[in-house]
């Protein structure tokens, strides 16, 4: 693998594992698709340094589980925005 690409996947890894960010809030910070992030963290980083990917994951699995709430929290702000409007 391409030395920056092992730099890439292990400063994504890294950032969701310190912050607990979702993988589409570290695929905006660092400029790049979301689909590139996932695809970094969850097949790549193995490849690199498995300790890393089973912290990482934990952070995804979370994420993941906790997605039906950010949603739920999303469409009422939008709600209440368009009644204020």
């Amino acid at each position: 693998m391409k030395d920056y690409l092992v730099e890439r996947v292990l400063l994504a890894a890294g950032h969701i594992k310190e912050t607990h960010e979702t993988i589409r809030e570290t695929a905006k910070k660092f400029g790049y698709s979301k689909s590139t992030i996932h695809n970094d963290v969850c097949y790549r980083l193995p490849k690199i340094d498995m300790a890393l990917f089973e912290e990482t994951k934990k952070v995804l699995d979370e994420n993941f589980a906790d997605k039906h709430i950010r949603g739920g929290e999303a469409t009422k702000k939008k709600f209440a925005e368009e009644k204020d409007a």
